[in-house]
């Protein structure tokens, strides 16, 4: 197993630093590793500790959804990303309400319920220790990006199946984090989350409550 025997921290930004990892491989051998964090790096084998949420909204039209997708400009690609809202989290928020913050900020739409929140999961190992959690749920409302930063230059787009399926088999720079959903709704045939991931089948039947299966934002915050 190879061990981490020393991490230096070697810029120091505001949103994002670079660090060295001197670790010794089982063979005996030392080496160097330079990788980007947003946090002060956990110690070997901590539990991940989620640095964003992806949000995957789900925009109500009558009794079907479309997926709200964004296209923002990523400095580093020098290009348009296509990708769904996403945001870090602030201080000691919730997963919850940094998907409510966020969704409102860049797209306008208001988060009416949450179906999924998932675990905190690794987004890019070898260049970086960020995690992410991904929360899935329904909203409403008109689309507008008043909210947007003045470095934020995003468009917001509600695409139907047969959107999502252009899109998935377009030549556009698309998000890792998002293609696996338009992957899924295209197999699946429809813009749905499945009844067996939503988030009130995380409990036990007996201990659910009728007419209370998924709480809103609003009531989990209150």
């Amino acid at each position: 197993m190879i061990k981490i025997l020393n991490v230096t921290k070697l810029t120091d930004y505001k949103w994002l630093n670079l660090y060295d990892v001197e670790y010794l491989t089982a063979e005996g051998k030392t080496g160097h590793w330079t990788f980007a964090s947003r946090k002060t790096p956990q110690s070997a084998g901590s539990p991940l500790v989620a640095d964003a949420v992806v949000i995957i909204p789900l925009l109500k039209d009558g009794r079907k959804r479309k997926l709200v997708t964004i296209k923002e400009f990523r400095i580093p690609l020098g290009d348009y990303e296509y990708a769904t809202p996403a945001g870090l989290y602030d201080h000691n928020e919730t997963a919850e309400a940094v998907a409510k913050r966020e969704l409102k900020e860049e797209t306008g739409l208001k988060l009416t319920k949450v179906l999924y929140v998932g675990p905190a999961c690794v987004s890019s190992a070898g260049l970086s220790d960020e995690s992410v959690v991904y929360v899935v749920c329904e909203c409403t409302g008109e689309v507008n990006t008043d909210a947007n930063e003045g470095t934020e230059d995003i468009t917001v787009d509600v695409l139907d199946l047969e959107g999502v399926r252009a899109l998935r088999n377009s030549n556009n720079k698309i998000s890792a984090k998002t293609l696996p959903f338009l992957l899924m709704f295209d197999a699946m045939n429809k813009i749905a989350w499945p009844r067996h991931m939503r988030q009130e089948n995380a409990w036990p039947r007996h201990m659910r409550q009728e007419k209370k299966l998924v709480v809103p934002v609003e009531e989990q915050r209150g």
